[in-house]
């Protein structure tokens, strides 16, 4: 499934399409500069250089911005990149709260925005837009998946430690309805400010509470700073079980498996899944000091391809909606996520994978982090699409009854 075949029939791009400019917008110096920071960036560019050997014509700029993990600052960034700056789409951000302010300013623009860095359903939930992509993975996959195999393993009874902010609160509240389905009990949370830098007080109310798994709802530097703390407090070794569910393979990376061992987690990429993603993790990794990409940066990557290819195809950018309505009708392919489809809520769907944290023993190299314990199809991965509330879904099923297209 090389990239090669999956654009061939776009090769020739006609001249007379403007140049088109992309944003990354994410945390460059924060607690998610490892997940997406730099490294989306370079990805990025690693994407529009792949793209142009078959479509030479068409001219790509990427730009960079600091979202500081701020809504506000987030917001008013793509306003000043969309008005002024000629951005036609946005990639990346990081910070569900900052995705979903992003995500409204790009509606209003009726320019794109394809989010790889945020967790929040919300995106494709009752406010979702023509306008917006998810592509990389949300709170209801990780619950489907972490959530899923900790209840399965007779962890059914949880304690959350959830930043205050909101993907947080997403993945809480989506863990805590798969619990419940399954005939478990959340005996209790506990918000932490966000960023944290005292996890002790908040883990010791989760270790009162006797619950058999700690569920770790926060993500990049507040669950690096979780997982020690608790390795520390020696919580893991009293009967608890420790479910980080939103964790990277560079958090795991930072921590060492000599401290995240054994830890469940789930993932829709890893650098060591199959030849095509050590391929590329391996020109990555040349370009960006022989770190291997993180989740968040695969999907800057496939999602700028695959933008590329609608543009190509409607022969423009101008249009946000028309693009992104292009993005949802052509398959997705790539040689980091396989092939796919974008739903019309604009939830991309594929496989995700249920991950376990190796022993030191295992490791045979530096990034060596992972072993697989299930693929999770995309289809049981994500929220049915019937479920979601988002409006664009009952307008395409009536433009179907009517006999047009939506």
């Amino acid at each position: 499934m090389g990239l090669a075949s999956s654009v061939a029939a776009l090769a020739q791009v006609p001249a007379r399409i403007a140049p088109v400019k992309i944003g990354v917008l994410n945390d460059r110096s924060g607690v998610y500069a490892d997940i997406s920071g730099e490294g989306s960036v370079v990805a990025a560019r690693m994407a529009v250089e792949d793209f142009r050997q078959q479509a030479r014509d068409l001219a790509v700029e990427v730009v960079a911005g600091d979202h500081q993990n701020k809504p506000a600052v987030g917001a008013a960034l793509a306003r000043v990149w969309y008005d002024r700056e000629g951005i036609d789409a946005i990639f990346d951000v990081p910070t569900s709260s900052v995705a979903l302010a992003v995500h409204q300013v790009t509606r209003e623009r009726n320019k794109v925005f394809v989010d790889s860095g945020a967790g929040t359903a919300d995106l494709t939930g009752p406010d979702c837009s023509p306008n917006t992509v998810h592509w990389t993975f949300d709170t209801v996959a990780l619950a489907n998946g972490t959530g899923g195999a900790m209840v399965k393993r007779g962890g059914d009874t949880w304690f959350f430690v959830t930043a205050d902010y909101a993907f947080g609160e997403a993945v809480q509240r989506d863990t805590t309805a798969l619990i419940l389905r399954n005939g478990g009990k959340v005996l209790g949370s506990v918000k932490t400010p966000f960023p944290a830098s005292d996890f002790v007080p908040y883990l010791r109310q989760a270790q009162a509470s006797g619950a058999k798994v700690i569920g770790l709802a926060n993500a990049g530097g507040d669950t690096i700073g979780a997982v020690r703390e608790a390795a520390r407090l020696r919580l893991t070794e009293g009967g608890q079980a420790l479910a980080g569910l939103l964790i990277f393979s560079s958090d795991i990376h930072s921590l060492t498996p000599k401290v995240a061992q054994g830890l469940v987690l789930t993932e829709p990429f890893y650098w060591d899944l199959n030849d095509a993603t050590r391929a590329f993790s391996d020109r990555f990794a040349r370009r960006f000091g022989g770190r291997k990409p993180t989740a968040a940066q695969a999907g800057v990557y496939a999602g700028v391809i695959h933008y590329l290819k609608a543009v190509a195809a409607v022969q423009g950018a101008d249009d946000g909606a028309r693009v992104v309505a292009k993005m949802k009708e052509l398959p997705t392919e790539d040689p980091l996520f396989g092939k796919g489809t974008i739903r019309v809520d604009g939830r991309k769907i594929h496989d995700m994978y249920l991950f376990e944290v190796k022993k030191p023993a295992e490791s045979r190299s530096e990034w060596d982090l992972y072993k697989t314990l299930a693929t999770i199809p995309g289809t049981e991965a994500f929220r049915p699409l019937d479920q979601g509330g988002c409006p664009l879904v009952a307008k395409a099923a009536q433009a179907q009854a009517d006999g047009v297209r939506p």
